[in-house]
């Protein structure tokens, strides 16, 4: 009997995040990628709270194009921010088994850059 695409993919991101778990330490960056928009959150596993949240379609940031990597870095350097007003430094980075390249990697980027260790 075939498995079908959803069951796959579940059996891989749990094979994936057994290894990726946040405390309080050090939460965890989680990125959702979707076709037309980008979603980063910093979770606590232990308490299951997330700590900060920020995505393309937060107004504030003045996004007009929110699928380019332009928009992911901004959206990067929106949760750092967010983070360093919490006194969270250093995260585990949880890209959702995808490859780690494209709008992902510039969320990553602007994240880094506005002061988040990972």
């Amino acid at each position: 009997m075939k498995k079908t695409q959803k069951k796959l993919y579940v059996q891989q991101k749990k094979r994936y995040l057994k290894n990726i778990v946040g405390n309080p330490e050090k939460p965890r960056l989680s990125v959702f990628r979707s076709h037309k928009h980008i979603y980063g959150q910093i979770i606590d596993d232990e308490t299951g709270h997330t700590l900060a949240f920020s995505s393309t379609l937060n107004k504030t940031l003045g996004i007009k194009n929110t699928a380019n990597k332009e928009a992911a870095y901004l959206v990067g350097q929106d949760l750092a921010k967010q983070a360093t007003a919490k006194d969270i430094k250093t995260i585990v980075f949880d890209r959702g088994n995808r490859p780690y390249h494209g709008r992902i990697q510039s969320l990553a980027e602007g994240a880094r850059e506005q002061g988040l260790i990972f």
